[in-house]
């Protein structure tokens, strides 16, 4: 079953998408973050779902503005492509190959969950960057509450799938990446999660005999194909990262886990690192990216030109007096 969220007529309402785009609106459901945490189960979910079709059907899909499918209540970004971290390593780093402690564990940072746009939004440039880059991932959601979960029982606890983009301000983020925290305003302005929330369920058919969902990525700049994956790739699956998410803490209902950007033009900078030059170039207003995911849709957005920043000093040089 897939689940948009949408603005039609002033009005924002969660639907069931069929097969020809027709909406089945669910009756007094306005945000599939708080369904999905008062059902707590996918047959529950689906149960929900299936009630929208005992009303008469919404609009179309073409009449209707797209919002994000839920408003998360968190966002963990893993990295799980070897080669996406091999090339991105090399462009904004400076260094090749692959850390060693990257094969220990599933690393993640948390992104902004009040940043989050639709598949369809324009997507203001970060305020003082001038090195835009997408990055195309897939994202898994949680349905009910865990913790301490082993990658067997994590499954049940993944509600379903969307597609996720990884907005990411280079120049930024080489730049605060020196200070060995991790990223900060280089990912902080926009996230795009969409078309809609197809549940596991319908994703099963496409998983392998080792546990990976084997669905095709593809991005495209300005209608130009700049990469292409499987997310099969994955070094985890999403259950292991549900796991490791769920170590000595809780996973709730709406966190979303991204899958890490997939490899081979998964984002320009990986490209960058490759080629050893900026080709294709940073991202400016008015290019459009175009993101793929087999089985789940298509999220398309243009850029436009963001704010300038607010200006702050620099850090001041204590004298670190004592009292």
């Amino acid at each position: 079953m897939r689940f948009v969220a949408y603005e039609h007529q002033h009005k924002h309402r969660v639907a069931v998408v069929d097969g020809e785009g027709v909406l089945f609106p669910l009756p007094g459901v306005r945000s599939l973050t708080e369904l999905i945490g008062s059902t707590g189960s996918l047959p529950a979910l689906l149960d929900a779902g299936a009630a929208s079709y005992d009303v008469p059907p919404g609009p179309h899909l073409s009449e209707v503005r797209l919002l994000p499918p839920l408003r998360p209540t968190s966002v963990r970004d893993f990295v799980t492509f070897e080669e996406h971290v091999e090339g991105v390593r090399r462009s904004v780093d400076g260094v090749s190959g692959v850390p060693e402690q990257w094969y220990a564990a599933p690393t993640f940072y948390f992104a902004n969950p009040h940043a989050v746009y639709g598949p369809h939004d324009d997507i203001p440039m970060a305020p003082g960057s001038a090195v835009l880059d997408f990055e195309l991932e897939v994202a898994a959601v949680i349905g009910k509450e865990g913790r301490d979960l082993t990658p067997e029982r994590a499954r049940e606890h993944i509600i379903g799938y969307t597609v996720f983009n990884d907005w990411s301000a280079r120049d930024l983020q080489s730049a605060e990446m020196k200070v060995g925290l991790g990223p900060c305003k280089g990912k902080d302005t926009a996230t795009t999660l969409g078309p809609c929330l197809v549940t596991a369920d319908e994703l099963e058919p496409y998983r392998d005999t080792d546990g990976f969902l084997r669905l095709a990525l593809t991005a495209e700049v300005n209608g130009e194909t700049v990469g292409k994956d499987l997310l099969s790739n994955m070094s985890w699956t999403f259950e292991e990262m549900v796991a490791y998410a769920s170590r000595g803490t809780v996973v709730r209902p709406g966190d979303v886990l991204g899958s890490g950007t997939c490899g081979n033009g998964g984002c320009l900078a990986e490209l960058w690192g490759v080629r050893g030059e900026r080709t294709p170039p940073p991202l400016k207003p008015g290019d459009t990216v175009t993101l793929t995911v087999e089985g789940i849709g298509t999220v398309s957005n243009t850029v436009v030109p963001g704010p300038d920043p607010v200006p702050l000093p620099t850090g001041r040089r204590r004298s670190r007096e004592r009292p």
